[in-house]
Order: C-alpha cells, then structure tokens, then sequence
C-alpha cells in the first residue's frame, strides 16, 4: 500500500525544494497544491477574469488537467497575490481537495510513497496520512530564499518588497477561516532557518526509512 507524505508550510520554507528532492530519491510522484493555484491564478490573469465572477474562475478550473504545473511565470509577484486571494475561497479550496485526494490512485501505480505539498495537506487533505511534515523558517530568511529565486528568473524586484509580502502572506494564511495554516497535531515540525537542503533531507529521509 502506498504511504502518503504530507510537507506543509509557509512559503518558501524549503517545503518544495525537499519534496522535489524526496521524489527524485524515491521515485515517488509528487504534487505541490500551491502550483495548483498558481496555475488558476496565471489563467485568471491570462484571461483578465475578475476572481469574484465565480462561473468563469469554476470553467477554469475544469480544464485544471491541461495547465502547465512548471511555467516560471507562476512565481511573479502578481500570481502570488492572485493565488493567496482565490486561496481562500471555499468553493475552489473544495474542488481542489478532490484533485488532490484523488491523485494517489491517478499517479501511485507501483510507488512506495506520495509526496504532496502544500499548506493544509497534512490537515485537511490527508489528515490521517502516516508521515507528517511541517516545515518552518524565519520570514527574514525565507524572504531572501524567495528573492533568490525570483531573480534567477530574471526578474527584478526588491529583498524589502519580497519580505513585505512574506509577512503579508503568512498573516493571511495564518488567520483565515477556510483552512488555516496551522501544523497537524502528529506532524514532525522542522524549522529550516540554520538548515540547507541536504541536512533537511537527510532528517526527511531519517524519518521515512
């Protein structure tokens, strides 16, 4: 039977980063929910829709099968606002859940694990999965983890207006009412802000094996 691996976290607290390296070493199939809505957001964005016309965000959504998972333009500053605003609509946050529990049994096959990233995954999506993880890191370190990569993009953009958004971010999902950011009560909570990736891994894989 396959083992479900939950990473949950604030944004760029390396949850991505290890799953992405986890998969690779287990040959584990591997879902980020954040590109999920990033992916909404971009088309959102492509199409000029307004996020409060609820029929033609849920058309979108129906085609979620043909988005592009990897586009680079799903990191903008403009994707991420647009992400975090529809993030906390219910109706897209439950139709979400359902592509997200189903994938197991879409991309398992003969895989020992599952890795599925997010910010709700080990609470609201596969609450009784086996292995939980909460990953952490000061919003400072974060902020500058993010700028990093925004700008291997090559894009341009402030550390000062990257942080900004960190901390707004993290206030929004902290505190909203449709599924909070919040660890599970049996998940295995790593702060990340004095780890690299490798020693993250190596207590990832301690915990698997």
């Amino acid at each position: 039977m396959v083992e479900i691996v939950t990473i949950d976290g604030p944004a760029s607290s390396g949850k991505s980063t290890l799953a992405k390296k986890i998969s690779i070493y287990y040959s584990a199939p591997l879902l980020s929910s954040g590109k999920l809505y990033r992916s909404i957001a971009l088309e959102i964005k492509n199409k000029k829709i307004d996020t409060s016309d609820k029929k033609r965000v849920k058309s979108i959504i129906n085609k979620l099968q043909d988005f592009n998972l990897n586009s680079k333009n799903l990191f903008l500053s403009d994707i991420d606002k647009i992400a975090s605003k529809i993030s906390s609509k219910k109706y897209i946050r439950d139709r979400l859940k359902k592509y997200q529990q189903e994938f197991p049994n879409r991309s398992a096959r003969n895989a020992k694990y599952v890795i599925i990233e997010g910010r709700d995954i080990g609470t609201e999506i596969f609450p009784n999965a086996r292995y939980k993880i909460f990953m952490w890191a000061d919003a400072k370190v974060r902020a500058k983890r993010r700028f990093e990569q925004i700008t291997k993009n090559g894009q341009k953009v402030s550390l000062r207006k990257v942080y900004s958004e960190i901390v707004l971010r993290d206030s929004k999902d902290l505190n909203r009412k449709i599924a909070p950011l919040k660890p599970a009560v049996n998940s295995v909570l790593l702060d990340t802000t004095y780890l690299d990736i490798e020693q993250t891994f190596n207590v990832m894989n301690t915990i698997l094996k």
